[in-house]
């Protein structure tokens, strides 16, 4: 599955994860030390929507900020008995 918005393209970023240990100086210790930097990718909130596309129903991944803008229309509910 794309970790890709299909609407604005949002799609992962690159980022570091950083490890520390230590008791920070503010609680007492001697400062936090880092102790190793990964590399590791940050992804985007994706929901899968179904949304109306050339006059069909699509079910697609959209990220959050599109779904909270409106950025597409999305399919009447029919009502259930």
């Amino acid at each position: 599955m794309a970790k890709y918005c299909e609407i604005c393209g949002k799609g992962p970023i690159t980022g570091h994860s950083i490890t520390r240990r230590g008791l920070a100086k503010k609680k007492g210790g001697v400062g936090k030390k880092t102790t190793g930097i990964t590399k590791r990718r940050f992804f985007p909130n994706l929901q899968r929507k179904k949304v109306i596309i050339d006059g069909k129903v699509r079910r697609i991944l959209v990220c959050t900020k599109c779904i909270k803008k409106g950025l597409f229309n999305l399919p009447k509910k029919i009502k259930k008995f």
